[in-house]
């Protein structure tokens, strides 16, 4: 897991400078901060559980095990790429994991995750639905709306509400009345919810894992809220201005992948050394992702309309 929340960071830390020089085409939304959330949520699924996100969905994609090169790919709009160059960062897919994509309208996520979730409970799959949204999406309709239906039906949906603080540039306290209490908002539908430190991998998997138990043994859904923080802006193209600079230094000292490390080692588990050839390893990984979507072609003009439906 520790290989895992690197291999985000450095894929993160690329895309960023890959898009400066102007190869990364469209909107870049990156998760370095929040790279326990995903491995730890990801570590408990099982093959045939469904996974649907936000815009922000490279680390979710690549902890649920999508290959990185194909992931550059996409962003470069490449015809490698995992959604053969059509969706960009924000539209990342893969069906065989069932990795049901990223989403860019907010909340538009939600009504999907209940449609799958109920796919899974109809077909008797022993399923869930893993669905990340963040805290900008508490105001939307399809959020109210999604857990009334998941709450009714009794659907094995995990509503996952990750925290940063910041919808855009507005902070959750001036856009979300039930701001503090986010983990609460499923009350009024009778959906349980619980808070979790979304830097802490290790609190990340043990309430998760409770929550994947309730689901899946058929008592409805249930709404988790992870704390945490994004170290970017919005967007690349955010300097993100509008956080106080003491905000920002106190999140930093609570770096995931700095915390994990400390724990790691006090324990005894890995070594100074066995960590950084991790470090290296990832390093060369997201090396090899570059130069396979540099020498990927684009996709070709017939390609336009094809695998585009409508209804």
């Amino acid at each position: 897991m520790y290989r895992q929340m690197v291999l985000i960071r450095e894929f993160e830390n690329e895309c960023y400078r890959q898009y400066m020089q102007k190869n990364v085409k469209g909107f870049l939304h990156v998760y370095s901060g929040e790279e326990a959330i995903a491995v730890g949520v990801m570590s408990l699924l099982e093959p045939q559980d469904y996974i649907v996100t936000h815009y922000r969905d490279h680390g979710h994609a690549i902890a649920r095990g999508l290959d990185t090169k194909a992931l550059m790919a996409e962003l470069f709009g490449k015809a490698t790429g995992v959604s053969k160059g059509k969706g960009g960062s924000m539209h990342l897919f893969d069906v065989k994991k069932r990795f049901m994509g990223g989403y860019a309208i907010v909340g538009g996520q939600l009504p999907i995750a209940v449609g799958l979730a109920m796919a899974s409970k109809e077909k008797g799959e022993n399923g869930l639905t893993i669905c990340f949204f963040g805290d900008g999406a508490m105001q939307e309709g399809e959020f109210h709306e999604s857990l009334n239906l998941a709450s009714i039906w009794k659907l094995p949906v995990i509503f996952y509400c990750e925290n940063n603080l910041y919808g855009m540039g507005a902070s959750v306290s001036e856009t979300y009345a039930g701001h503090d209490q986010i983990y609460k908002a499923g009350e009024p539908y009778k959906i349980p919810g619980v808070r979790v430190d979304g830097m802490n991998l290790f609190e990340v998997r043990r309430t998760t894992a409770e929550a994947v138990k309730h689901v899946r043994g058929g008592e409805g859904p249930m709404l988790i809220e992870a704390q945490t923080y994004r170290y970017r802006g919005h967007s690349i193209s955010d300097p993100a201005g509008y956080r106080p600079k003491d905000e920002v230094e106190f999140w930093m000292t609570r770096d995931p992948i700095i915390l994990l490390k400390k724990q790691l080692l006090s324990e005894g588990t890995a070594t100074e050394e066995e960590l950084k050839s991790i470090v290296k390893a990832a390093e060369e990984e997201i090396v090899a992702a570059v130069k396979f979507a540099t020498e990927s072609p684009f996709p070709e003009p017939a390609a336009l309309h094809q695998e585009v439906y409508s209804h």
